[in-house]
């Protein structure tokens, strides 16, 4: 075949491509950007919690983190739960039974804005027991503002983008964190793994707790055993020697 049509074959392919991305952004921007949520973020403005978007740190199927910094270039992480795409089932299905909410409504937007809220307390209660968990800083509607965990501006990767150096090490720290967000905030994650631990400078620092129930829910037990074998499953395939009962034992539980 011609070069010159081969050439023109992929112009054109990077061009579709690019096309496609820049639709891509668009959508998930008006997903995040709603007209509510800009009013959500100029209200935090005005409150000087915030003062520009610098970046984004991670993309979920419900929410967005984005990189914030405040008038004195400190940096935030700001956490966004988009309306259009969140699981509302899955919601109520964490938050029913949970003594600290009554939710009845079956308003997306106020079900939403109390899964920010229950985020909020979990890491509150995480933090007064001395969780490595990011700090909350405040809530409003959709939008959840908490301590930017990294280095120099740059956040800290997940445990499964960067894995330890010493796994053995790392996971000895990860199961003294357990402990204490198990026995001491009385808390169950419900979605452990190592793409919900940040590796911050070879310490585990554990995120994304919006799902974390009591251990008295009626759900605490199924989601505890279920975190459980995910950390043996990663933590064994990076080479440590472990068992679902060693961790139980490790955790006093």
């Amino acid at each position: 075949m011609d070069s010159k049509i081969n050439k023109a074959d992929e112009e054109l392919e990077k061009i579709r491509a690019r096309k496609k991305r820049d639709n891509d952004g668009r959508k998930v921007a008006n997903e995040i950007f709603d007209d509510r949520t800009l009013e959500t973020l100029y209200k935090l403005a005005n409150k000087n919690y915030i003062n520009i978007l610098n970046g984004e740190i991670s993309t979920g199927k419900e929410a967005n983190v984005l990189k914030g910094l405040k008038e004195d270039n400190t940096p935030i992480a700001v956490k966004i739960y988009r309306i259009a795409t969140s699981d509302f089932k899955k919601m109520q299905y964490y938050i029913q039974g949970d003594p600290r909410f009554h939710i009845k409504s079956t308003n997306k937007r106020r079900l939403i804005n109390s899964w920010v809220n229950k985020e909020y307390r979990n890491l509150q209660r995480l933090n007064d027991n001395n969780v490595n968990a990011p700090k909350p800083i405040t809530t409003l509607d959709n939008i959840l503002l908490m301590e930017f965990i990294g280095e120099n501006n740059t956040p800290a990767p997940t445990a499964h983008k960067k894995p330890p150096k010493d796994p053995e090490k790392f996971f000895q720290k990860l199961l003294n964190e357990l402990d204490k967000f198990i026995n001491q905030a009385n808390l169950i994650h419900g979605d452990l793994s190592n793409f919900n631990i940040l590796n911050h400078n070879e310490n585990p620092v554990i995120i994304d707790v919006s799902q974390a129930v009591v251990k008295d829910h009626q759900i605490a037990k199924e989601l505890l055993e279920r975190d459980i074998e995910n950390i043996n499953r990663e933590f064994k395939n990076l080479g440590v020697e472990t068992t679902p009962e060693l961790i139980k034992k490790e955790i006093n539980i």
